[in-house]
């Protein structure tokens, strides 16, 4: 197996650190910290105090960096947290999966399609396996972590707590490249809102077929019943677009005021997740519908 000659490693390496990015060896040909661990620390030079994880030790201090890469071949890790990044990682399907299950890619599109928003385009870097990631920039009042699959099967998330492998490295005979947009984005808020972490659910907030709001109507509480019903029987294929058909029909009663929108959110994600579908596509598809609902409905009929 040939890697790149360390001074190739090394220059990528001090491209990624003028860019405020904080990175770390890996190991030569390999995904994994090329640094030691705690039962091996020898508790001097930035241990001296106590030993320090890889993402406490990332830096873009060049003279660090040098010195690091001069030792040999290593691959280049990029410490999420610490620079500012959040990495959408689309993966590729398991080598033992179906042949034509979707991958990373084509899952993120499904969610944006649903949500009703673009593929984000962003600096993207095409990775040893295939996949991409997306770097974006992380919004500064959200302490995001890692994610896996909570936005869509094969689409991860890394930021603090993670790192990605950088361009310029080499895995497997293949090296992660550029490929498409350079500049970065700021991550878009809804993704945001979809990564943000829910708040606890009391485990009496989604009931079947309970009175839903004081100041409701009757007649919009039936309605709220009749479409979780619609969507508890959604068939294989049929379930976001049921969900998405289901939650529209029941936002006009959000739009008069008969319905509290939380109300509404509540009940259909605990249906669509008990559907099978994820949280994130939960969350994504209600929005979306009830953002429709409040921007398309009508005047409430007068009574006759």
């Amino acid at each position: 197996m040939t890697h790149h000659p360390p001074s190739a490693l090394l220059s990528a390496a001090l491209q990624a650190a003028e860019r405020g990015w904080h990175v770390f060896p890996l190991r030569p040909g390999d995904k994994r910290p090329a640094l030691h661990g705690e039962t091996a620390c020898p508790r001097t030079g930035p241990c001296t105090d106590g030993h320090l994880k890889w993402e406490q030790r990332a830096t873009t201090d060049p003279d660090r960096i040098r010195a690091a890469w001069s030792a040999g071949a290593f691959n280049i890790g990029i410490a999420t947290g610490p620079s500012g990044l959040i990495v959408v990682d689309l993966d590729k399907p398991k080598l033992n999966s179906e042949g034509d299950a979707p991958d990373g890619a084509a899952n993120l599109s499904a969610l944006c399609e649903r949500a009703g928003h673009p593929v984000p385009r962003t600096r993207t870097i095409r990775t040893a396996s295939g996949g991409t990631h997306l770097y974006f920039s992380a919004p500064a009042a959200a302490h995001l972590h890692n994610t896996a699959g909570t936005l869509a099967p094969l689409v991860d998330t890394r930021a603090w707590g993670g790192y990605v492998v950088a361009s310029g490295s080499t895995v497997n005979g293949h090296t992660y490249a550029v490929d498409g947009p350079a500049l970065i984005n700021p991550l878009p808020s809804w993704l945001r809102t979809l990564l943000l972490p829910q708040h606890p659910k009391h485990a009496a907030a989604v009931p079947a077929p309970a009175p839903v709001s004081l100041r409701g109507h009757r007649y919009a509480e039936t309605a709220l019943q009749r479409e979780r019903e619609t969507v508890r029987a959604a068939g294989e294929g049929r379930r976001n677009t049921t969900l998405l058909a289901s939650v529209r029909a029941v936002g006009r009663f959000v739009a008069w005021g008969d319905l509290p929108r939380h109300v509404v959110e509540t009940a259909f994600q605990a249906e669509g997740e008990a559907l099978g579908l994820t949280a994130a596509e939960c969350r994504a598809t209600i929005t979306s519908a009830l953002n429709w609902s409040l921007r398309t409905c009508r005047p409430r009929p007068e009574a006759a």
